[in-house]
């Protein structure tokens, strides 16, 4: 109540039901089947946490109304946007707010800067900047839209906060497609309440209407309220989920330097003879190797007459060009299939990927965008040991891949998938099946691979 004793406009974050508590008949039978799920079933990277899925709250409403220490103002670069969610923050909290951040002087993208809550109902607003959106330009909006998060959860941390409320960062003039940027929302969330889960009691997600769907449909997938939702939402998830602490994952950026390249760190002999080490291999990553005369290599090529390390070099060059043109093309349409996903690991470390037969109506879909899409999820996974398992359950003549793409497939990927590459399972129904389970052949890489 006020001090004129009408009701308050304000939403105290404690009152509002966390979302772990939307699901208690599920939580019941989830102990029953425990041992189950463990024994038969794969995990999924975001597991049942009830501690965890207890600390956020999912709300129809206006952020400015939540009564918590900080909620999160999305803006543009000079912190002056007018979206609805920062004129509702600007009206409450009262003049006092644009004159505090006039001291900031604007904030970048992905940037998170705090004032004062002055009128609201919370003690502290932390302003960011989220990416504007271009297909293209994807992978940059990604990370941008990724660090908004992060540093709006660590300057939380750092300021001692015990609840934050977020709005939805990636506002819509900026062009992010929503399910897209929740993805990233939840899974960074998630990745900090795991890391730093004891410095913070409430997360809030404020959403419209509109959004309210997209949020309902997403967060099982990263805070299942159960084991067996854990179960049912594995299938749903994207193929980037991110690294350990959810942000994207892009392969180039993963150079790293060591300490005298070319010394080999347990053999001293070798190293104080100086200039006898084998320095060859140094400079022969792409960023360091210097391009020849490709029409030279053109007119060998139709000759006849390049050799075999000239061809492996155009091969790389083709396999390069796919895979720019896999970063930049919108294959959200393909994405949206989950006809590919990573599902861990097994019991020797490799990556498991799973291709669902029945997800691929080669019919009615672009084989050129499902094969930049495989390029687009695998180039990142196949730099280190993986093994696929193909799922032809529930398969149809629709469904199966033809030579002429398989042939193709094989032509333009990478030797890098050939070589890591260590076991294809085909996993699919017989009459045993129906009553003993699925059976399953392994097929080992044949010797070209």
């Amino acid at each position: 109540m006020d001090p004129l004793g009408a009701p308050s406009q304000f939403v105290d974050v404690d009152t509002l039901p966390s979302w772990g508590d939307s699901c208690e008949d599920e939580l019941n039978t989830s102990d029953t089947a425990a041992e189950t799920l463990q024994e038969n079933t794969v995990r999924s990277p975001f597991l049942y946490d009830k501690d965890i899925s207890g600390k956020v709250i999912l709300w129809k409403g206006d952020v400015a109304l939540l009564n918590c220490t900080a909620i999160v103002n999305t803006s543009n670069e000079s912190l002056t946007d007018k979206n609805p969610v920062s004129e509702s923050i600007f009206m409450l909290a009262g003049p006092d707010l644009k004159e505090d951040l006039q001291k900031l002087k604007g904030c970048r993208t992905g940037e998170a800067k705090l004032t004062k809550g002055f009128n609201l109902a919370a003690r502290f607003i932390i302003h960011t900047v989220g990416p504007k959106y271009k297909s293209r330009y994807r992978t940059a909006a990604e990370s941008s839209l990724y660090s908004c998060y992060r540093n709006v959860l660590q300057l939380a941390k750092e300021q001692s906060m015990s609840s934050v409320g977020f709005c939805v960062i990636n506002s819509a003039k900026r062009g992010y497609p929503l399910e897209d940027a929740t993805h990233i929302a939840l899974r960074t969330v998630r990745r900090f309440l795991e890391i730093h889960g004891e410095t913070i009691e409430k997360v809030v997600f404020a959403v419209s209407e509109l959004e309210e769907a997209t949020y309902q449909k997403l967060l099982p997938l990263y805070f299942p309220r159960s084991l067996k939702e854990e179960c049912r939402s594995l299938p749903y998830l994207p193929a980037d989920i991110g690294n350990a602490e959810g942000e994207p994952v892009v392969p180039e950026r993963q150079i790293r330097i060591s300490e005298k390249p070319g010394a080999p760190e347990d053999n001293q002999e070798e190293e104080a003879e100086g200039l006898g080490v084998d320095l060859s291999f140094i400079g022969s990553h792409a960023f360091a190797r210097m391009e020849g005369d490709i029409d030279k290599q053109r007119r060998l090529i139709l000759q006849g007459q390049l050799s075999e390390a000239a061809l492996q070099k155009q091969h790389q060059r083709n396999y390069n060009r796919w895979l720019c043109q896999a970063r930049s093309e919108d294959l959200s349409d393909i994405a949206s299939l989950k006809a590919l996903y990573q599902t861990g690991v097994d019991n020797c470390g490799r990556t498991v990927m799973v291709v669902v037969g029945r997800n691929i109506p080669v019919t009615l879909i672009d084989m050129d965008k499902a094969l930049l899409y495989f390029i687009h999820v695998m180039d990142h996974i196949a730099v280190k040991e993986y093994v696929l398992v193909y799922f032809h359950t529930l398969t149809s003549e629709y469904n199966h891949l033809d030579s002429d793409f398989l042939k193709k497939l094989y032509d333009v990927v990478d030797v890098k998938y050939k070589r890591n590459l260590k076991a294809v399972y085909f996993v699919h129904p017989t009459f045993r099946s129906k009553e003993n389970g699925p059976y399953y052949t392994s097929y080992p890489p044949s010797p070209d691979l």
